[in-house]
Parts: structure tokens; sequence; C-alpha cells
């Protein structure tokens, strides 16, 4: 780096050490250094704050582009260390897989599939970078293209199309007080395209021609289908966009919607129980699920478990039940909290009361099943808490939110969260920047570095670790617009996806944040 300037400690490490180049120490070896034994377990996980240790921002993308990360000790036995004692090798790792090696493997665009399985069968690779190559390994087995899913959910689902597209308004359906569907058509000769069942669309709304649009997200709540889009509202109050919808949008109006997003949806070779648990208007992207699995008449063993507060604020009662019919292992448990004098217990609903995990318990919901989860952002922290303690495994836990998601900041002193807003001080020149969760639309300032500089002044909720394109944390949906990067990322973003910390927008951006 032509300087002179390093100490010991330089990059923050535990252990300065002569020797033990990362292009030779293997994942797994042993060493004893004093009297204490240690063995090899991943590459060193570099983020933004080495960059300030060394005054060089882009020290985390320099680490593992030239392939020295250094590398974390896992300790067998305790002992003493000191300065001076001497590193001996006591063990070679199995499979002979370098730091380097390791660390390209996942942060690099070569992600060999005999390299993968080779990796898998080192024992001493920390549960974390195994949990990233299986991922990466199912997507390469696959054939997902796009992205790196062993470092982020947001990769290996292609949108359709880039942008809006005109959708027309064919049937507007009551499926509650509060809650109506819009049944939408492609407006002009492209077909559409089958979404996964589960998966969102963002519809472009303008109540107020003169203002920027609104952007909502709303889950597909129809069966997973080519010729049509099913998106089901709740009248929120105050809630622009929906009143919007309830109020003004009428048959034959023509409504700009992105192409399906979102991985929040099942995989059909699994076998294992699925549990479809949802409150309120949650149950659109579960619905979806709910069709497809009917449409194959899934032999798996399904369980509907939804809450309402009563019948009248009981969205798609008889579909859900007509479908539920076609499953030969299907159950449905309808709780309802507030239950009205018509409300017929065994019919309209089963129980009365709240969803919880002793409720789970008690109707019988196996702990080992799939979960996937919808609703209001406290129902799903409290049930998501629960189901961790009850034992259900991280990997079997599966949630969809379409507030704000939550920040990663590490390193940052916490602070109470606030509302989006516009950046202080003078209004920017550039093109339009909406984002999407967040309800907000910014015009773009050049004097911000990244998108990511502009989200953080808006209070926008993001996730960022290494700043410089490696890491992947803050990769969001780019849900129209384009984008150039500086740096540019080792490994490129999926299709239709946009990476925060090193992008500044080229025209209007619409991201889903």
């Amino acid at each position: 780096m032509g300087r002179n300037d390093f100490v010991f400690g330089q990059f923050g490490e535990n252990f300065t050490v002569d020797g033990l180049p990362d292009d030779e120490v293997c994942i797994g070896d042993r060493y004893r250094i004093g009297s204490a034994l240690f063995e090899v377990t991943q590459p060193r996980v570099t983020c933004y704050r080495v960059g300030i240790r060394m005054n060089e921002p882009r020290m985390a993308a320099l680490l593992v582009a030239h392939k020295k990360p250094g590398f974390y000790f896992r300790v067998l036995e305790e002992g003493e260390v000191e300065a001076g004692d001497e590193i001996v090798k006591v063990a070679d790792g199995p499979e002979r897989m370098t730091v380097s090696e390791i660390d390209a493997l996942l942060y690099l665009s070569d992600h060999s599939r005999e390299l993968l399985e080779r990796s898998l069968r080192i024992p001493a690779l920390s549960a974390g970078w195994q949990h990233s190559f299986q991922s990466l390994l199912e997507q390469v087995t696959t054939g997902n293209a796009g992205g790196n899913a062993g470092l982020t959910q947001n990769s290996g689902f292609l949108p359709a199309w880039a942008g809006f597209r005109p959708l027309k308004v064919t049937r507007i359906e009551r499926e509650s007080t509060s809650v109506l569907s819009l049944v939408l058509v492609s407006a002009d000769e492209r077909s559409l395209a089958a979404a996964l069942p589960g998966q969102f669309v963002v519809l472009r709304l303008r109540p107020d021609p003169h203002a920027p649009p609104v952007l909502r997200n709303y889950s597909l709540s129809g069966p997973p289908d080519a010729s049509t889009y099913r998106v089901s509202v709740k009248l929120e109050e105050h809630g622009i966009g929906s009143a919007y919808i309830h109020q003004r949008v009428r048959v034959g109006d023509v409504l700009e919607v992105s192409a399906p997003r979102g991985t929040f949806t099942f995989h059909p070779q699994n076998q294992q129980s699925l549990v479809l648990l949802s409150a309120g208007v949650g149950a659109t992207p579960v619905l979806s699920m709910l069709h497809a699995l009917a449409r194959e008449a899934s032999p798996r063993e399904i369980w509907w478990l939804y809450g309402a507060r009563n019948q009248s604020e009981h969205p798609f009662a008889r579909e859900a039940s007509a479908l539920l019919e076609k499953l030969p292992n299907g159950h449905r448990h309808i709780y309802y909290s507030r239950p009205g004098a018509q409300d017929r217990p065994g019919l309209d609903f089963d129980a009365p009361g709240h969803l919880s995990v002793p409720v789970l318990q008690e109707i019988g919901v196996p702990c080992e099943a799939d979960f996937y989860l919808c609703g209001p952002p406290r129902f799903l922290q409290e049930f998501t808490a629960s189901l961790t303690n009850w034992g259900v495994a991280a990997d079997h836990l599966h949630s969809e939110n379409f507030g704000p998601g939550t920040p990663l900041n590490p390193g940052v002193i916490k602070t109470s969260l606030r509302t989006p807003h516009l950046p202080a001080g003078v209004e920017g020149t550039g093109p339009m920047i909406s984002f999407a969760r967040s309800g907000l639309t910014v015009p773009w300032d050049s004097s911000f570095q990244s998108l990511l500089e502009l989200a953080e002044a808006c209070d926008v909720p993001v996730r960022w670790s290494c700043r410089t394109g490696v890491c992947h944390n803050c990769e969001s949906s780019l849900i129209s617009g384009r984008v150039s990067y500086q740096p540019e990322p080792l490994e490129p973003p999926a299709d239709g996806n946009v990476l925060l910390c090193c992008s500044r927008p080229q025209d209007e951006i619409v991201v889903d944040l």
C-alpha cells in the first residue's frame, strides 16, 4: 500500500504473528501456542471498522480481493500465551482448503460445486459459514441465476420485468368489512408471469397528480397464475394508499404494477408438516400458498391457523375452507378475539381468544414443522420469539413484514427509531429516490456518496456492515431505475437488486426499503 506507518495490531487482531499466511493455513488446522490449543475455524469477517483503522474506506474489499482476510481460532484447550511463544502445528485440517480459498469461495464469483461440497466436509468450519455454503450449493444445484445466496436471502428469484407495467382492474371483491381485493390483468398485449406463492407486487398509485406517487407493497392473495393477479388491501386509518384503492379505484382503471418479488415462499420439494399462521390481512401471502397446495392436492400435513376479531373482519373464510377440503391432511383452527353475538363456534370459528404457542401445543401442531407467519409487526415479533423458545429451528421459521425492515448497523450506538423523513439541509436537485416500504420520496443530492448514505440521512432502516460491496447485507430489491457503482462490488447483486453501500442513481429509483 506504499505506507510505512503500520504497528502491531494495525488490523485490530488479537494475535500478531510471524508466518501463517492465509494461502497456506487451512480450515481445521490445529496449533499449540504456549499451553493453549487452537483450531482454525473460518476467515476473518471484515467490516467497515478496519477501514477506519487503516484510514482506507476500501479496506474490507481490498482484504477480500487480495485474498488476505486473516482468520479466527477456536480455543480447544485453555492456557496461557505470551509474545515470543512458538506456534506449533499439531494437526492438519481435512480437505486441506486454505483460508484464502474458503474466503474467495464465499465472497468472489467462482462458486464451484466441487469446492462447496468439500467445504461442507470440514467439521471445524463455523456453523455460519457452513450455512452460507449450503445455501450456495442449493443455488448452484437448482440453477437459480444471479446474486449470492450465501450472503443474502434477496438472491435467487429473477423478476419477470423491470419497473412498472400497466395492469387493468377487472373485478373488485369485498372480502370483509375492511378488506377488498382487486383482480388485475395485463393492459397491453404482453402476458403476465406466474408468481411464486407468497410473493408480492408494488403498486405505484397517484392520489394527487401534483405530488410524488405513493408506493405500496401488497401480497398476491390468489392462486399462482400467469393471466391474473389478485391483491387484497385493508383500509387503514389515515392510509393514503389504502384509502385511494377503497374509495377511488374502479373496474376498468389502469394501475402501475411491478413484477412479483420476494423470497417468502415455500419449497414444494419439502415434505415436512407446513404451518400457515396469520392474523388480519396477513392471511394474503399464506392464502396464495394454500391455493398452490390445494391445486396439487398436497399430501403434506397442512395447518391453517388464523386469528381475527370476529366474523365481519374475517376475510377469505369460505375460500380457505374450500381449499382445505382439497387437502387430505389439512387442519383448520380459527380464533376470534372478540366474537360477535352472531358468530357460531365450530362453524365460523373454533375458539375465542388469541393464537399462541400453548394453543398450538394443545391442538397438536408439531414443533418440527415449517412455519410461515404473516401479520402485524407485534404479532410477528412476539410469535417468532415464542416459537423459538418452544424449540422451533431458526431455518424452519419464515415471516413476511411489509413495514420497514429491521436495521443492522454494527458498532453504532443504539438510538430510538425515527419515522423516515426528508434529509436535513437544502433539497437536492437530482432524480427522485423512492423508498417504497417507508413511503418516502426525496430528490437525490450529489453530496451523498451512496444510496446508503441518503437512506441513513432519512432514517430509513437499512442493513450494512462492510460499506464497500463485499458482505451484501445492504442488498435490496431495485423495483425500478438504474444505478452505477463506485467502487465496483466484488460480486454483483442478483438481477433486479441493488447494493446500497456503493451505488449512486443514474435516473429515478424505487427501492424496496
